[in-house]
């Protein structure tokens, strides 16, 4: 065997060879089946951040379909009942401020949105639907805050930052400003 310079050894006394590639190459394969065995993630909303259990409330799960199909009033009161059991939860709070945005009823969306945001400064859906509802009372000033959060939260690429900036560009556009 021709002698290798030690820097380009093997270590632990390993020769160089195709059986070591070989060795490597069956690591990588045993590396992924092993991954493919983990626990994929459950699917979820990226506007929804709680933890797992609280999604096992019924309130809450009503709540959130009654979001999907648009009954508001529902709604906000299965929202409202699953909020006085969790009262720590920012995606209540975050739905509860979709829900009545959606009604018209902004003094009380902005309410449920501070307080989704005092409980988790970092909540996307809550950056967006506020800047949202900011633009639905011409606070450009503001939307445009949550829009500069939710671009220093996302470190890629998020769809709550990519909705406020789209939603920001058409009342620029609309409103000339």
């Amino acid at each position: 065997m021709a002698t290798v310079p030690s820097c380009a050894r093997p270590s632990n006394g390993w020769r160089a060879s195709s059986e070591g590639v070989i060795g490597v190459r069956a690591s990588v394969a045993l590396l992924g089946v092993g991954l493919a065995l983990l626990p994929a993630p459950a699917g979820a909303d990226p506007r929804d951040e709680a933890p797992a259990g609280a999604q096992l409330d019924p309130d809450y799960a009503a709540g959130k379909a009654a979001i999907d199909v648009k009954n508001w009033e529902a709604a906000i009161r299965s929202l409202s009942s699953a909020a006085l059991r969790d009262t720590r939860n920012a995606d209540i709070q975050n739905y509860l401020g979709y829900a009545y945005r959606h009604t018209g009823q902004l003094e009380l969306a902005f309410k449920h949105y501070r307080r989704a945001l005092e409980l988790n400064p970092r909540h996307r859906g809550a950056h967006e639907y506020v800047g949202e509802a900011y633009l639905m009372i011409s606070d450009l000033a503001k939307a445009e805050e949550h829009l500069a959060a939710l671009q220093r939260i996302c470190l890629i690429p998020c769809e709550e930052y990519e909705d406020l900036k789209n939603a920001v560009a058409t009342y620029r556009q609309r409103t000339g400003r």
